[in-house]
């Protein structure tokens, strides 16, 4: 899931990334063969689980993964995707932790409309389109996630847009179907924050998705005017019409560790706590935190605007899910974190 939404910076970011088709899904990782799981809930209603999602092309993701596997109840890697053509899923990314994170670590592995450097919701129409070569599809995915022992999946297929919602649920469905008949749970989708018209609640859930995935960002993003990627008030507001559709027990909640550097020529780039201190100082302007958002900031003299998520900000974000009854919430994405949220906020 990428520093998502709308125009991506060049290099992808979990929702747009800059594919390199690795081989066949048949290659998507070994290790760490996961135990059967028939019931899906990771959670109990009294903790928190945090997951964390992977960017299998940047070499921080994996290595923050490692370090930080003991404090991470899941990771989400192995990224799949289709071909536009045929519809067969692939490799995009293979999963850059097998073997190396804490032993026993869930991994779910994402599954994914994006290639090239956008999604591709049209491949998504054709499956549903073909009943034999969807079936094909959900098995391969099935057996690829089976093989590769992953836990679950996280469907990520953005893009779409209202009317496409029955051939999306069609599409769940059978995903859904077949990983269940190989015991992969759960079967979680990724739904844009305010967009419940082209992704409703109930409909995804009843299609056999066993989890809502709520992407609670970007609030301001890469084509946007600058502005903070997740305030307490729009990330409490957007999870809460979610909350009012199917209640908190079966979402998760999506929160950023990134920024974006909003720069004079017009071009946006993503960047990691480490970066936008380094930018900062380099520009010679101070982050400080803006009152209204939490969010740290700098704008230089030439109207370039920083803003990124630090540690601060990700503990009131949490607090404000864990208010909301959400008892999961998932890192988007590791390796371009404030250090300190292993020692402040996950632990």
């Amino acid at each position: 899931m990428t520093e998502r939404r709308r125009a991506r910076p060049s290099r992808p970011q979990p929702r747009r990334r800059a594919a390199r088709p690795i081989s066949a899904l048949g290659v998507v990782v070994a290790g760490l063969l996961a135990a059967g799981c028939a019931s899906i809930p990771f959670v109990g209603r009294g903790r928190t689980e945090f997951w964390g999602f992977t960017a299998p092309w940047d070499a921080r993701s994996a290595a923050s993964a490692i370090r930080h596997a003991d404090a991470l109840d899941a990771v989400v890697t192995g990224w799949t995707t289709f071909d536009t053509v045929t519809g067969r899923p692939y490799a995009l990314f293979a999963d850059s932790t097998a073997n190396r994170a804490a032993a026993g670590r869930r991994r779910l592995m994402l599954v994914t409309s994006y290639a090239g450097d956008r999604f591709h919701p049209q491949t998504v129409l054709a499956l549903a389109a073909s009943a034999p070569i969807l079936a094909d599809a959900a098995g391969t995915i099935a057996r690829a996630a089976q093989g590769g022992g992953f836990r679950g999946l996280v469907l990520d297929l953005e893009a779409h847009a209202a009317p496409d919602v029955g051939q999306l649920v069609l599409v769940v469905k059978a995903i859904a179907d077949s990983a269940r008949a190989r015991g992969v749970r759960p079967v979680v989708v990724a739904v844009p924050a305010g967009d419940t018209a082209a992704y409703p609640s109930r409909a995804l859930l009843d299609a056999g998705a066993d989890q809502l995935l709520v992407m609670l960002y970007d609030e301001h993003w890469a084509s946007s005017p600058a502005g903070p990627i997740a305030s307490p008030e729009w990330v409490g507001q957007r999870l809460a019409a979610r909350i009012a559709d199917v209640g908190p027990d079966r979402l998760v909640a999506g929160l950023p560790l990134y920024g974006y550097h909003w720069r004079r020529d017009g071009v946006t780039d993503v960047v990691s706590f480490d970066d936008a201190r380094r930018i900062s100082t380099t520009i010679g302007v101070p982050l400080t935190r803006e009152p209204s958002s939490g969010t740290l900031r700098a704008v230089s003299a030439d109207s370039s605007q920083l803003w990124v998520t630090d540690a601060e900000l990700l503990a009131t974000l949490v607090d404000e899910v864990r208010r909301s009854g959400v008892r999961t919430i998932s890192l988007w994405r590791l390796g371009l974190e404030d250090p300190a949220v292993w020692t402040t906020v996950v632990r």
